[in-house]
């Protein structure tokens, strides 16, 4: 007899909690084998395709495409083992219904069998985790099933538009404008830590949400939507205080939808907004990047030290390597290994800063992160182990991850780790920099273009390929003598690169 399996979102590592719906690989009713990847997600590093663990019949999918999802909620349910067939839906295989109730599971012992052989983050190969029980809000209907394509379960999974966060037909949204649940007694249904702060943040009452999760799962999109909403409603937020008389949330709350802190000044997110305005959603890698850059401006007290040096002999050094036989040598990759000597040398800049154990950690390999603009933002790949490649190895890493990059395909495990940035900002055609560092990492070295410049060159003036490098480091590690050193180091071994034959 068929086992219906309830594949859940799993934990795509470094601290993720949720992620957007891109696009579905299977429709309900496809048979899908062992780890086929099943459905696209957007997590707030990379785009990850997600294998579901289990064999059989999909017989429903949560969540339509667009829609965020927090880490342990249903993805789909898959008939398995003998009599899986019966599972097709018998009426329009393209909707999210299913003969199949996401509550129904087969006990431990019965899944070891039908478990994958892979692991992602969050399951693993043989046992399915135990489903999460989660507590209905009161007053909602109990008798919907999950899938089962009824406008009025709130399910993600329903097929119809309130799955999504646009609000038409989303519960406890009418006509634009956030309707409050009655408030309830027990556990608000919400599973993601960041949507708790968010709320909690934001002085958001939970209570006064429907959700438009699975099984009134409140998610993070419902609470900025409520945040916008309120925002909407005439920019009140200096002048109330307390709750709408139609329930909706407190305007006061609002500052938060434009990114500003608890203690703005009052009006600040009222007072300069227009019809016209565009609000654009902190989220994805976008969200990802502000967070970081304003954690890194918190965080570490950094300074900035830049020099200019003759470029000139790196260039014919460049262009002797290529003209040789064999792979051609990016100039990334020469600033690359550049780095990697000058950080044998002063090892303080590769480095962070425990600050629970108030210590300065080391590291005794150096993961080299290189800035990489793309059409969803900016990203930073890690090249691994940098210190232990070659010119020829750091070119066809650094094009492997930028092509990656560009159409992503990152894995998380491929954009964090890193224990120093190469920042080459010469490719937006400036001359300089005074950037910021990647927390939690010490430092980051700029590059900016190279350009003819007159320049004195022997005792006489010539035009020379000039280029601008400057380095942010975080004061906490060392002082202005040791990243001095480690700046002029950089720049000898660009005017005269024979300087590395010293460390090869």
């Amino acid at each position: 007899m068929a086992q219906v399996l309830e594949f859940k979102l799993p934990d795509l590592g470094e601290g993720l909690t949720e992620a957007e719906i891109v696009r579905w690989l299977v429709q309900v009713g496809d048979v899908v084998a062992v780890d086929q990847p099943v459905v696209e997600v957007e997590t707030a590093k990379a785009m990850v395709e997600v294998p579901c663990p289990y064999g059989g019949v999909v017989t429903a999918r949560f969540g339509e495409e667009g829609a965020e999802l927090p880490v342990g909620a249903p993805l789909l349910t898959v008939a398995v083992g003998e009599g899986a067939e019966g599972h097709r839906p018998a009426a329009d295989p393209g909707t999210d219904g299913g003969a199949a109730r996401a509550g129904e599971q087969p006990g431990a012992g019965e899944r070891r069998s039908e478990g994958s052989g892979n692991v992602l983050v969050g399951y693993g190969t043989s046992e399915a985790p135990a489903r999460r029980r989660r507590v209905r809000p009161q007053g909602r209907a109990s008798g919907a099933t999950a899938g089962s394509g009824t406008a009025g379960s709130g399910t993600a999974g329903s097929g119809t538009a309130g799955a999504g966060p646009s609000g038409a037909g989303v519960p406890g949204r009418a006509n634009g404008r956030v309707r409050a649940a009655e408030p309830v007694d027990g556990p608000v249904p919400v599973i993601s830590p960041l949507v708790r702060r968010l709320a909690r943040e934001n002085d958001l009452d939970l209570r006064e949400l429907t959700g438009s999760g699975p099984d009134g799962l409140i998610l993070r999109a419902d609470v900025e939507y409520a945040l916008r909403a309120a925002a909407a409603q005439g920019g009140r937020a200096a002048r109330e205080t307390g709750p709408h008389p139609d329930g909706t949330v407190r305007e006061q709350a609002l500052a938060a939808t434009a990114g500003a802190a608890a203690t703005e000044p009052a009006g600040v997110a009222g007072s300069a907004v227009s019809p016209g305005d565009v609000r654009i959603p902190l989220k994805g890698v976008r969200g990802a990047v502000a967070d970081k850059l304003a954690r890194s401006r918190r965080e570490i007290p950094d300074a900035t030290c830049w020099v200019d040096a003759d470029a000139t002999e790196l260039m014919r050094a460049r262009a002797a390597m290529n003209a040789a036989s064999g792979p051609k040598i990016s100039l990334v990759a020469l600033l690359a290994r550049i780095c990697t000597a000058a950080l044998a040398r002063f090892p303080e800049l590769n480095s962070t800063v425990d600050t629970q154990a108030r210590e300065i950690v080391r590291f005794d390999h150096v993961h080299l992160g290189f800035a990489a603009q793309t059409d969803r933002g900016l990203v930073v790949p890690v090249v691994r182990d940098a210190h232990a490649r070659d010119a020829e190895a750091l070119t066809s890493e650094f094009a492997r991850l930028t092509e990656a990059a560009r159409a992503g395909r990152l894995t998380p495990g491929e954009l964090t780790g890193g224990t120093f940035t190469l920042n080459n900002y010469g490719v937006f055609g400036v001359d300089g920099s005074t950037p910021i560092v990647n927390h939690p990492e010490a430092a980051m070295l700029g590059v900016g273009r190279i350009v003819p410049k007159p320049w004195v060159h022997e005792g006489e003036l010539a035009v020379r390929q000039v280029v601008q490098l400057s380095l942010t480091f975080d004061h906490r590690v060392c002082d202005g003598g040791t990243a001095g050193g480690f700046l002029r180091y950089v720049a000898d071994c660009v005017e005269q690169p024979a300087v590395l034959l010293r460390t090869l």
